[in-house]
């Protein structure tokens, strides 16, 4: 029997594994052979242009974790900075909504950041990089939020390159968080960081004591966040969902994703207030005791105070860049109404855990999350990947690797 020192190290891990009682999990697949000696990137080299790189493979480190990547989501950020650069990172290696397999590992890496064990073979995804900020930690929830932390897919360019999901491998490095997400298909792992949004945006949402099962909630903005932000309510049992927005066709999945009710805000032609009565009347009568504001217009922001009932409730989550200023009426739309007002940016390291037991639980209930990816593009066509999201053709536009 022919038997290389890779089989070897397996056979022994599993062999410990199981003298530790850890023989329920499930055993790590054997280590991926070949890992070739270059990596390629889709790095963004001036607006509105990819070019696939290719540079030589970094040397893993101590406490570095090298990943072949499946697979990665475009999000509305790359989407900007493919168009206007507003982060100024150009070149840069995008894609922050990744997930792959972990081909190799150094010898301090043991377990994720929710202690669960780390083996070749295992899938996993990233969160936020934390080695300049310590305090920020799994559980420490209220010193400040993780805005300001690294993220890869955001990371000026340097000599590893590998910094971005859109690429055939990365280079996870000390001080970075990751995840063991191995239970997981890839198009689940896939919509983990624009889902963990939602799991934020809603936690954040729970603090004003306004919303509750029996809510009356309007989402208004019904791409991809907006539709998960549905899928994320209906999944804690909210049943009395209200979608808003432009397109029938993002309306219908609304529907599909929970939403018992959608109102297009193009049927509605005198003004904010006729729009309003428009939502009010899918409530059978009643303004929304609590609303996600989830597109980035500025315009879209002013218009949803209206939606809301006096003492309720309104999350903003849909400004990730500079969309401009809002014009609302102090007296009458936030203090006379009492509005209890919440801003969501991104999320914490708990959400993302959390994140991992939505998509479970929407899958079980029949939710079709994962139809939320509409297209598929190979890394070579990042290009055209970029310009299928800005046309708005599809929903979640993703990129897989064979």
């Amino acid at each position: 029997m022919d038997m290389n020192s890779a089989n070897i190290e397996e056979i022994v891990r599993q062999v410990l594994s199981d003298m530790r009682g850890g023989s329920a999990a499930a055993p790590a697949k054997a280590p991926v052979a070949g890992v070739p000696a270059t990596a390629h990137v889709a790095m963004l080299t001036k607006l509105k242009q990819f070019e696939i790189k290719e540079y030589p493979m970094p040397a893993v480190g101590d406490d570095d974790i090298l990943v072949k990547v499946e697979g990665c989501g475009v999000c509305g950020t790359d989407a900007h900075e493919y168009v206007r650069d507003p982060f100024s990172l150009i070149p840069v290696a995008l894609g922050h909504e990744g997930t792959g397999e972990i081909v190799k590992m150094g010898k301090n890496v043991k377990k994720d950041s929710a202690g669960k064990p780390l083996a070749v073979g295992d899938k996993v995804v990233t969160c936020m990089i934390f080695q300049d900020d310590p305090d920020i930690t799994m559980y420490d929830l209220n010193k400040q939020n993780v805005g300001a932390a690294d993220v890869y897919g955001l990371l000026p360019d340097d000599d590893v390159h590998l910094n971005g999901w859109f690429a055939d491998y990365m280079l996870i490095r000390k001080g970075s968080t990751v995840f063991n997400v191995s239970d997981l298909d890839l198009d689940s792992r896939i919509l983990i960081e624009p889902s963990a949004v939602l799991i934020h945006a809603v936690e954040r949402a729970k603090t004003t004591g306004i919303l509750r099962f029996n809510s009356r909630v309007v989402v208004q903005g019904c791409g991809p966040i907006g539709l998960l932000c549905v899928a994320v309510l209906r999944t804690m049992g909210i049943e009395n969902i209200v979608a808003v927005d432009g397109n029938p066709k993002r309306l219908e999945f609304a529907k599909r994703l929970g939403a018992n009710a959608t109102v297009n805000f193009n049927d509605f032609k005198g003004g904010v207030d006729e729009l309003a009565g428009g939502v009010k009347a899918a409530f059978g009568g009643y303004l929304a005791d609590f609303a996600f504001q989830c597109t980035g217009s500025a315009v879209a922001h002013a218009n949803i105070y209206h939606f809301i009932r006096n003492g309720g409730g309104l999350c903003e989550l849909g400004f990730f860049v500079d969309g401009g200023p809002a014009s609302i009426n102090p007296h009458f739309d936030l203090c006379a109404k009492e509005i209890t007002l919440v801003g969501s940016w991104v999320y914490t390291l708990r959400d993302y855990a959390t994140t991992f037991d939505f998509l479970k639980r929407a899958l079980a209930i029949g939710l079709p999350v994962k139809e939320l990816i509409t297209h598929k593009f190979p890394l070579s066509q990042m290009n055209e990947a970029l310009e299928t999201n800005l046309s708005q053709a599809g929903l979640k536009i993703a990129i897989i690797n064979e």
